[in-house]
């Protein structure tokens, strides 16, 4: 059944099945009347030369510069083309699936002002399987993602290039062969087009998606580690959580205990330490607080996914034209910097952990280094190094774009987002996650191959998922590739699914 874009109901979920999974979309009926009935208002002010911002007029430093009728009907196409200006290798064909639903999407509400043709020619392109290419960088993430948002622009003028069919060629061709006409762009249809941080907010969906599928792993790694290391589980009991009232670390502390239900861990057969050290007894409160800042920041995205994100604004039924700064990528770039700053603490939990099932006197026990022929062998020393360095990476991104803020067009837009930057680096925070995340299960699942208790029904899931993936490690080997294919097994969420299975679903951040 195809997600239909009324400008009210757009999820993350839907933008995920559409961008990545190619779910099909359509313009709801009362979207495509909105749309004509704003459309009509424009064309009697046009008719009328009353003066609007970027119709008749330039844009940005030359907001001033009223354009003359016949400058009119060519301003649009120019506009795309001055401000296709990115750099960089293509965005991800999600990435762009992902704004085009954005962008349709706030056309649905219809105050855009653009013809139904430009909404509709993208529902099209998207059911056709047509992305156009789109550098990555270049957006500034205020007046909207310019740059992204004209290069996919050029599509509604049959101009660029596309992906089709795993083919990149000329756009023309692909709508030619998809069956998609062009439609032209007259006025205010470029600015429609452009004019919202729609690339910033495609990305951050499916971004979000991700990172909470990975903070539940990121729970199950911790799981497998604290029985690995006979932890005390008094401070995951959920009195410990509700008393102090955070919804995130009451949420975390249920999946971990589910995780771990039916160890002799629980049931007091095995003597554990009265305390913990604070990577192992603080989960809860850590992991919880990225949780209730996920909850926060799918808020905000989904307010965007479904606001009026433009510039002007105009009201048909009142017969007005709003103008303002709705295109401002903060309100969604500040979450999602500080998501992937989240996403880096946890990170940082998990490699404390890991030192403690390395290190001989933290470890309870457990050979130094995982191994058993220490000296001869250095076990799994070196893959603490591997986990090092991409913190320190995590770390270094983890500094929030959205007070770089660097002035532009002759400081008519003096305060950006850099939103962009937000959205890339997080995405890089969380790939290293998934390297940092893997490491710990490897290390985890060795350990707990030195016990001879019965770990709880999750733990003994996920522990089968690693294996599955990465031998026990008897005597050394080359390390890399074990990592590596642990780290795509996180990315794919193969453990997550493991366990899922065995217990059943894991508590969301929503």
């Amino acid at each position: 059944m195809p997600v239909t874009l009324d400008g009210q109901r757009l999820t993350i979920e839907d933008v995920v099945n559409v961008a990545r999974h190619g779910e099909k979309v359509e313009l709801s009926p009362a979207a495509v009347e909105r749309i004509k009935t704003c459309r009509a208002m424009l064309e009697r002010k046009i008719s009328a030369h009353e003066i609007m911002y970027g119709v008749n007029t330039g844009i940005g430093e030359f907001s001033e510069v009223v354009l003359s009728d016949e400058q009119v009907q060519q301003f649009q196409r120019y506009l795309i083309y001055n401000h296709a200006a990115g750099i960089g290798a293509p965005a991800p064909v999600e990435h762009v699936r992902a704004a085009m639903v954005s962008r349709v999407n706030v056309h649905a509400r219809g105050y855009s002002g653009c013809r139904p043709e430009i909404p509709l020619t993208y529902v099209a392109l998207l059911n056709a399987g047509v992305t156009p290419v789109v550098c990555e960088k270049g957006s500034v993430g205020a007046c909207g993602d310019l740059a992204p948002m004209s290069q996919l622009a050029l599509s509604l003028m049959g101009e660029g290039e596309a992906f089709y069919r795993g083919e990149r060629m000329p756009t023309a061709k692909a709508m030619e062969l998809a069956g998609v006409p062009v439609p032209g762009l007259q006025a205010r249809d470029g600015l429609a087009a452009i004019n919202g941080s729609n690339l910033i907010t495609g990305i951050g969906c499916l971004l979000l998606h991700d990172i909470e599928r990975w903070i539940k792993q990121a729970e199950i790694a911790a799981a497998m580690s604290l029985e690995a290391l006979l932890a005390n589980m008094k401070p995951y009991q959920a009195m410990v959580h509700e008393l102090r009232g955070f919804p995130g670390a009451v949420t975390c502390a249920a999946n971990l205990r589910k995780v771990i239900d039916g160890s002799d861990l629980v049931t007091g057969k095995l003597k554990v330490k009265v305390q913990d050290a604070y990577s192992m007894r603080a989960t809860p409160q850590v992991i919880g607080a990225l949780r209730d800042m996920m909850a926060y920041a799918r808020k905000q995205f989904e307010i965007e996914l479904n606001g009026v994100a433009d510039n002007p604004i105009f009201v048909a039924e009142e017969n007005r034209v709003l103008t303002g700064a709705n295109f401002q990528g903060t309100p969604v770039s500040m979450p999602l910097d500080t998501v992937g700053a989240g996403v880096t603490m946890v990170s940082v939990l998990s490699e404390r952990r890991l030192n403690r099932l390395l290190n001989p006197a933290l470890s309870v026990g457990l050979p130094a280094f995982l191994t058993k022929g220490a000296g001869m062998f250095s076990g799994h020393m070196l893959s603490q190094y591997t986990a090092d360095m991409l913190i320190v990476e995590q770390r270094i991104l983890s500094a929030p774009s959205f007070v770089q803020s660097i002035p532009a067009a002759a400081d008519q837009e003096d305060f950006v987002s850099m939103g962009m930057n937000a959205a890339l680096k997080t995405k890089q925070i969380l790939t290293n996650a998934f390297g940092v995340l893997g490491i710990e299960m490897i290390a985890a699942a060795q350990a707990l191959d030195f016990r001879e208790f019965t770990p709880g029904a999750g733990t003994r899931a996920a522990k089968t998922a690693v294996r599955k993936v990465v031998e026990h490690l008897e005597v050394d080997r080359p390390l890399f590739a074990d990592h590596n294919a642990m780290m795509a097994c996180v990315e794919r969420c193969d453990v997550l699914a493991a366990v899922e299975k065995e217990i059943g679903p894991l508590a969301s951040s929503w």
